[in-house]
């Protein structure tokens, strides 16, 4: 196969990946495409600490830092965190749970296009005259006034986008639920896959309320409705209502999946089962439980009275307690194992101080008289990245480095791995910590400039400097990355030796159809469980039989160009375009064309006969 790999020219490859429904091919896809909007969020966050480095900067105006500010933090949240951990959920959920495929592989794939041609609609606005504008939340007060196309590209992007999410995360739920190997019961997932299970549950009912919020503006900026117009009797609370139930969710989406990805470092390089592991199940659940009785914590200072802020900030310090049950077990999963410090432990160890911080700096959050004196400050700033970079950012670097040799079958550098480790982490407490007191000193989110002599120039200067030494970590990751795949040193099922879930007991990368047969699951850690009776890999549950696998398709990526299209139709059409309603009409035939193509043609998909397979391993066996 890899021979075979090797001969084929740019346009196969290229076509295969187009064309893909391999949840594994999906993983790279996503990897690849979260891993460029990853850089384009950080220089967009590089210009703004460049703008920010001296008083009375002017590297940037306030129109052009005000679009960066929104784009970054819109890039990073749904265009960067979310497909990057995309991308392991799909290398490695279904290789977890003993699966040869996620439930929908169609519905994957289209999925991950909807995804991308939304983000790439968004980043367009670059280069038509006007980004998004109102802060990565677009508030309805700032964004109906905000003059240009910009906060319509943020509308209409972050709705094909979201669109790609709520499918994978249906796609992720129904495979989780329905596909796991014989003997794989809930309380024996591992913590990546329970973590991505209850993670997917709450996209499932995050996403619609920031749907509903999104066309609602949508209505008043492109067809003149009053849902958030005060003058005439609409309310912009509501749109806060609205974000927040979905944003503060959102947040949980993206750390509880980075949980899942630490709680696999931690053992596997422990040479420990995970402490507590029905504990941190149950805390994973009450997160997500819990995760949609806090959003108003976002809005402690518009109003809503006493009663309301009460209520809202004892949810968000309870929140706090199957946190610090999972500190806790993390920390005794590795009080008395034998310790590795790989690379992935280095991120995996570095991040429970760091996230600590930024939890604790919540707590001071979640107390709505302390939020007055906050509220709109540097501080939250902080609080903010200490929870996603400590915490998500931490996990996704981690997360490469543990599975990159399971995704690729090569080994990342690990001098060059702590090296990057290194850089970024003391980057990221410069940059952040001191902007803790910049806030306590007073100075606001989203200003461009500061005057001279307020005690702000040393802290900037110093976030700044940090921002940079970040930036230098991200540099040579990317130099590792290239270096480990122009050299192509090939590895083993389990590289790290001490591999303990279903992955790891396959080849690396894995053949396309996962397991020949289904293992077996006899308890937790169930390829650990093997290991310890002297076995070499997973006892089959089944013989070995043919393969059922679907086709791959053109249709998701038609699909989803045709929402693109219409989109810039939809945008332009208010402003009296003769050739909007045509762009319109020709997106969504391109769409519902493909749709209604999909509908009607068979497609059974193919067969891999188990002579094929009795023969791959024989030749496998030889070499």
């Amino acid at each position: 196969m890899s021979t075979y790999a090797q001969k084929r020219g740019f346009g196969a490859v290229l076509w295969d990946y187009l064309t893909t429904v391999d949840h594994k091919k999906i993983a790279i896809l996503y990897l690849i495409a979260g891993g460029f909007f990853f850089i384009v969020g950080g220089l967009e966050a590089m210009f703004m600490r460049i703008q920010l480095m001296r008083p009375d900067n002017d590297f940037v105006s306030a129109g052009t830092f005000n679009e960066l500010l929104t784009m970054h933090g819109t890039t990073m949240i749904f265009l960067a965190a979310m497909p990057l951990l995309f991308a392991f959920m799909n290398a490695v959920v279904p290789l977890q749970i003993g699966a040869r495929d996620v439930a929908f592989p169609f519905v994957n794939a289209l999925g991950f296009w909807l995804f991308f041609f939304g983000g790439l609609f968004l980043n367009l606005s670059w280069f038509f005259g006007t980004a998004p504008d109102a802060g990565w939340t677009s508030y309805a007060s700032l964004a109906t006034h905000s003059k240009g196309h910009g906060v319509d590209f943020y509308i209409l992007g972050l709705q094909i986008s979201g669109f790609g999410t709520l499918m994978a995360g249906i796609n992720f739920l129904v495979t989780i639920i329905n596909m796991r190997a014989p003997g794989m019961t809930y309380m024996r997932l591992p913590l990546f896959t329970w973590t991505t299970f209850v993670a997917s549950a709450l996209i499932l009912f995050a996403f619609p309320p920031l749907t509903v919020g999104l066309t609602l503006l949508m209505f008043d900026r492109m067809f003149g409705a009053n849902f958030f117009n005060v003058a005439n009797g609409g309310n912009t609370v509501i749109y806060e209502h609205l974000f927040w139930i979905f944003g503060h969710p959102e947040v949980y989406i993206l750390i509880l999946p980075a949980f899942g990805i630490f709680s696999e470092i931690f053992s596997i390089f422990s040479r420990k089962r995970l402490f507590g592991y029905s504990s941190m199940v149950f805390a994973t659940v009450l997160i997500g439980f819990l995760g949609f009785m806090v959003w108003a914590h976002h809005m402690f200072t518009t109003g809503l009275g006493p009663v309301a802020n009460a209520i809202f900030a004892v949810a968000t310090m309870a929140i706090a307690v199957p946190t610090g049950i999972k500190i806790f077990n993390w920390l005794f999963t590795m009080w008395g194992g034998s310790i590795k410090f790989t690379t992935a432990m280095y991120w995996a160890v570095a991040f429970i101080p760091s996230f600590v911080m930024g939890g604790v700096t919540g707590i001071m959050l979640a107390s709505a008289p302390q939020d007055y004196q906050y509220h709109d400050t540097y501080f939250v700033v902080a609080h903010f990245h200490y929870v996603i970079v400590g915490g998500v950012v931490f996990a996704l670097i981690a997360g490469t480095h543990l599975w990159w040799p399971k995704m690729f079958g090569t080994m990342l550098s690990e001098v060059m791995g702590k090296i990057t480790f290194w850089l970024f982490f003391i980057g990221f407490h410069l940059t952040f910590f001191i902007q803790h007191f910049l806030g306590l000193m007073g100075m606001p989110r989203r200003i461009f400039t500061f005057l001279p002599n307020q005690g702000l120039d040393t802290g900037n200067m110093v976030s700044s400097i940090g921002a940079f030494l970040m930036a230098a970590g991200v540099i040579v990751m990317l130099y590792n990355i290239v270096v480990t795949q122009i050299k192509n040193e090939r590895v083993g099922n389990d590289p790290w030796l001490d591999g303990r879930t279903l992955e790891w007991s396959i080849s690396s990368p894995p053949p396309f159809y996962n397991f020949k047969q289904l293992p077996l699951v006899r308890g937790l850690d169930a390829l650990w469980l093997e290991k310890m009776e002297g076995k070499k890999g997973m006892m089959p549950a089944e013989p070995l039989d043919d393969i059922h696998m679907p086709n791959s398709s053109f249709v998701p990526v038609v699909i989803s160009f045709g929402f693109f299209v219409a989109a810039f139709g939809v945008m332009y059409n208010p402003d009296g375009h003769a050739w909007a309603v045509p762009v319109i009409i020709i997106g969504l035939l391109i769409s519902f064309g493909a749709m209604i193509f999909r509908s009607v043609k068979d497609d059974h998909g193919f067969h891999i006969h188990k002579e094929e397979l009795i023969d791959k391993d024989d030749k496998g066996v030889e070499a």
